[in-house]
């Protein structure tokens, strides 16, 4: 079983827990991980990457993701969401169109501090252990891109729903955090689900009980999207039966055999006579060489 399967994860558990659910039901000793990890508390597009499918985390993972989330307005947290201790109270004398104003100083290229409470690491120790510890730590800020903010319907007591569209490495309960900061009220993430990551979206992901029914039908391999779906912004380069040894053996692939130039440096998507057989990257002579060969033998 070769393919990426997209799973709606539940809020409560981890994405590890959902990775180990998944594996269960495969064939015994196939390779599976997860494209991008959601933190327990949130829910929704987890992509699973299985069997050979595993060896394209590094192409799939920078791109773009949606997000809907829930920002509370006057209440502060530890962990900046809702699973924290209140840590601050504030009357919130701003309303929905400050809040439209606030989130355009967060679009673009912008510095986050990670929060505390994150799996990052701080000289072998993941951040949340310290954290619990009690454990100060002074965090430098880091770079990532927000490409836009649009503030939905109000959801509650000055409580607002945010659609987020943004790339890799973005804290979305430190954007809320940060937000409310701006508004002078201090925020938190009340509620988090990822929409999109990449081509993959929420509405062809399945649950852990669609996940069961095929399995229990046979019909789980069926469901996985193909190995190179998720990878239409990779130039594709075609081969015929003349490369097929080369192919199958990962050996590069001469210029001549190419449909199409490629550049030094430059990764691209190989196909053996319309197949695909895995990514390649050019070099200097104008050949390919195999980064990951898919193809099975």
């Amino acid at each position: 079983m070769n393919g990426f399967l997209i799973a709606n994860k539940p809020a409560g558990i981890t994405s590890s827990d959902m990775v180990v659910f998944v594996r269960r039901r495969l064939p015994r000793g196939t390779a599976i991980g997860h494209g991008g990890t959601l933190d327990p508390e949130a829910s929704g597009v987890l992509p699973l990457c299985i069997g050979k499918a595993t060896r394209l985390f590094d192409y799939i993972i920078d791109k773009t993701k949606t997000y809907l989330a829930e920002i509370q307005l006057g209440v502060e947290t530890d962990t900046q969401d809702a699973t924290g201790q209140i840590v601050a109270q504030r009357e919130v004398d701003v309303g929905e169109r400050e809040l439209r104003e606030a989130v355009k100083q967060f679009v673009g290229e912008i510095e986050q501090i990670p929060p505390m409470y994150s799996a990052l690491k701080r000289d072998g120790k993941r951040l949340y252990q310290l954290a619990r510890k009690g454990e100060a730590v002074a965090l430098e800020p880091r770079p990532c891109r927000v490409d836009g903010i649009a503030v939905g319907e109000r959801t509650g007591e000055h409580r607002y729903r945010l659609r987020v569209d943004c790339g890799k490495g973005v804290y979305i309960r430190t954007l809320c955090h940060d937000i409310g900061r701006a508004l002078g009220c201090g925020a938190h993430m009340a509620s988090l689900q990822r929409t999109a990551a990449g081509v993959f979206r929420i509405e062809d992901a399945l649950t852990r009980e669609e996940i069961d029914r095929l399995s229990a039908e046979g019909r789980l391999e069926p469901a996985l999207i193909p190995m190179d779906a998720p990878l239409g912004h990779l130039k594709a380069v075609n081969v015929g039966e003349r490369a097929r040894h080369a192919v199958v053996n990962g050996n590069p692939l001469r210029a001549d055999w190419l449909d199409a130039a490629v550049a030094p440096g430059e990764p691209v998507r190989v196909y053996l006579s319309g197949a695909f057989a895995g990514i390649g990257e050019g070099r200097e002579d104008g050949s390919v060489r195999f980064r990951a060969m898919l193809l099975e033998k």
